[in-house]
């Protein structure tokens, strides 16, 4: 009996379903300036999102991100929305981190950046084609405390949504990097965040460096915490520095079945 070889072009549902080149987010969609790349292979599976820090502007960190030259991700800068008051020089502010006299404030309030986050996330997910466990978070200290937060508020959303109406389970997003950017609240969620969250910091009394009860809150809200603390200043610098990053993002970037590859069937004769 001779059996004949085909090949058949290997695709899968959940592919087709998805756009392999996703639409750029829409200036009128988001209120601040931005900084979009597609990936540079053609292939936007994955997105990762970008947020400053405090005083800085979404610049630097669209160099960073497209410098990464992740495979099928594009990249999302974003500029934090508050210009830093009484300061003519290009500064901005997630949330206001002043008092009158210009002091830092002991406790700010994030609420306005994390809904400004939960409007984004509605525009890229909705509008863009992007699904929420492909979007991941980069965000350096004021921006680390930003995309913590709202990681969490998402995933609190899908629990409540799926709680009050049966919707499917909460999509929680891809993943969470936060340099130095602490939780402001107190997690008490009914269900803790299924998103991985990697936390580095540096010793005191460098910058940016944690409190003690930092994790404490982290754990509350996270369930997969991974703490990498090095000496040091400031971001990320040297490939020891960034090995443990570039580690979660090899674990949870997804990759699309590209175009091109087949399997081999047979039919007997």
């Amino acid at each position: 009996m001779d059996s004949e070889f085909h090949l058949r072009e290997v695709t899968t549902s959940l592919d087709a379903a998805r756009p392999r080149v996703k639409p750029p987010p829409q200036s009128s969609a988001i209120s601040a300036p931005f900084s979009y790349s597609p990936s540079d292979d053609g292939t936007d599976e994955n997105l990762l999102i970008l947020l400053h820090g405090l005083g800085d502007t979404h610049l630097p960190f669209s160099k960073l991100g497209r410098s990464f030259k992740l495979p099928q991700t594009a990249t999302l800068a974003l500029r934090a929305p508050k210009q830093i008051p009484y300061l003519y020089e290009q500064s901005f502010q997630w949330y206001p981190s002043f008092d009158a006299l210009g002091d830092i404030l002991a406790h700010p309030n994030p609420t306005m950046a994390i809904d400004y986050m939960m409007k984004l996330f509605d525009h890229l997910v909705n509008d863009c084609g992007w699904s929420a466990p492909r979007i991941h978070l980069f965000g350096f200290a004021q921006g680390g405390t930003v995309a913590a937060e709202s990681a969490l508020r998402w995933w609190q959303y899908g629990v409540q949504r799926q709680q009050k109406d049966g919707s499917p389970s909460a999509q929680p997003l891809g993943s969470v990097v936060t340099v130095g950017g602490p939780l402001l609240s107190y997690p008490t969620l009914p269900v803790v965040c299924t998103t991985p969250i990697l936390v580095f910091h540096r010793p005191p009394p460098s910058e940016p460096h944690l409190s003690g009860d930092a994790f404490t809150a982290f754990r509350k809200g996270f369930s997969r915490v991974i703490d990498v603390k090095k000496s040091g200043q400031g971001m990320p610098r040297s490939k020891d520095e960034w090995y443990p990053i570039m580690e979660l993002w090899s674990e949870q970037l997804e990759r699309r079945q590209v175009e091109g590859i087949y399997e081999v069937t047979t039919e007997a004769t």
